[in-house]
């Protein structure tokens, strides 16, 4: 039995990136002796254990043969006599394929060491084209790694043209594509997730109402940039730098904008109304993914709200109190924090504005907790009934009051 680190463990101490859960492979052993030596079986769909001290997955060594449509139709096989090379071989790409031994050498038989030095993602071989999830995992990839100088090999993007063109992303169940696209949203670089699939035609099979913002153009005096897709691609990378790792953040900047893609086309680049054109594709994009209801809720209303987040210095007092209760922000305080990035993501991912100050976000956050100061009892005289309408209504003249008072200290 021989024992091998594998996959991103490998490939990521070779771009000297931090390290990150470790995986091993394990050839010539069966599930009886994995077992017998203390590891707990895990896998569903093929022999995954756990180590009885560390909790590490081991994984037995196997070949994968495509059997039926999607990416569940493989048949597994985890016999003691598959080689090393025969598992390295079933796997995505070749950065991915490398294994180390217990005496640290390197096991590359496809090339991926050379491709790490190179920055090229590039398949393993033929079988590539067997699973559709593929083409998500690339984009994911490119999210993670375009920042270090990475491109999609030609070769494995005309593949990934091939299995579009076939309908095998059709088979994709719709928590597959969320999965792929919130671990995207947490990368560095949100937009190579998009470019890669639309450069392989899958943006407008998974996700078509973002597909829909390319070529559909901005008055130039406000995007530089002017192609709606490219201002959304330089919004999600703005969310990425002003809150890294944040997929809730990530997925409200992704969809704030969605609304432009049904402006008609007779009153273009203009986009009147396109925050609340942008509610039922947000909806039904939120609905198809099965998308959590948190990420569903932000997404609506930093849809909703963006324009006047951009307008606060111009909103009276009354409409910046009820832009905080609309948002739910006196019971969900956090909401208004996450609507400024967004709000200031936007304002920020357009060509040659990625430097400047976004002050309506400070603003929004201070009349916000000059707001939240006024507490129910407070306003309320205990010598006085009244009823909880009425109590509404004097907090929320109150929290106005508030408000006011915080502009004219700031004056």
């Amino acid at each position: 039995m021989e024992i091998y680190l594998v996959g991103g463990a490998v490939r990521d101490a070779l771009l000297g990136l931090p390290p990150g859960d470790r995986d091993w492979v394990v050839v010539g052993a069966s599930q009886a002796r994995m077992e017998a030596m203390g590891f707990k079986a895990v896998g569903r769909d093929f022999p995954v254990f756990l180590h009885p001290d560390t909790g590490e997955e081991y994984a037995l060594a196997r070949t994968e043969r495509k059997s039926g449509r999607g990416y569940r139709g493989f048949v597994v096989d985890a016999d003691p006599s598959v080689t090393l090379e025969e598992d390295l071989q079933r796997r995505d790409f070749t950065i991915n394929a490398i294994a180390r031994d217990d005496a640290g050498e390197l096991i590359d038989p496809y090339g991926g060491v050379a491709d790490i030095q190179a920055r090229v993602l590039r398949h393993v071989g033929p079988a590539f084209v067997e699973d559709p999830l593929r083409v998500l995992r690339a984009a994911r990839l490119m999210s993670r790694f375009a920042p270090l100088g990475f491109v999609v090999a030609d070769e494995t993007m005309d593949l990934m043209r091939q299995m579009v063109a076939a309908g095998e992303l059709e088979a994709l169940v719709p928590e597959r594509v969320w999965q792929e696209l919130r671990r995207a949203l947490g990368e560095a670089s949100p937009s190579a997730f998009l470019a890669t699939l639309r450069q392989a035609h899958a943006l407008a099979v998974v996700l078509p109402e973002l597909d829909a913002l390319y070529e559909v153009p901005q008055r130039a005096e406000f995007h530089p940039e002017v192609d709606t897709g490219v201002h959304q691609q330089m919004v999600s990378d703005m969310a990425a730098r002003l809150a890294p790792g944040d997929t809730l953040i990530g997925y409200a900047a992704l969809t704030h904008d969605l609304g432009k893609a049904l402006t008609p086309a007779s009153v273009l680049p203009r986009h009147i109304g396109h925050e609340h054109a942008g509610q039922a594709p947000v909806r039904a994009l939120s609905e198809r993914l099965k998308v959590p209801a948190e990420y569903r809720e932000l997404a609506l209303l930093a849809c909703r709200e963006h324009l006047n987040v951009h307008r606060l210095f111009e909103l009276r007092d009354e409409t910046v109190h009820d832009l905080l209760a609309r948002c739910d922000g006196f019971r969900k305080p956090a909401r208004i924090g996450q609507l400024a990035i967004v709000c200031e993501a936007d304002k920020r991912g357009r060509l040659g504005s990625e430097e400047q100050a976004y002050p309506q976000g400070a603003e929004l956050l201070r009349l916000h907790a000059a707001a939240m100061a006024v507490r129910p009892r407070d306003v309320v005289s205990g010598d006085v009934v009244v009823s909880g309408p009425q109590v509404g209504e004097l907090v929320r003249k109150a929290r106005i009051t508030a408000i006011a008072q915080a502009r004219q200290q700031d004056r």
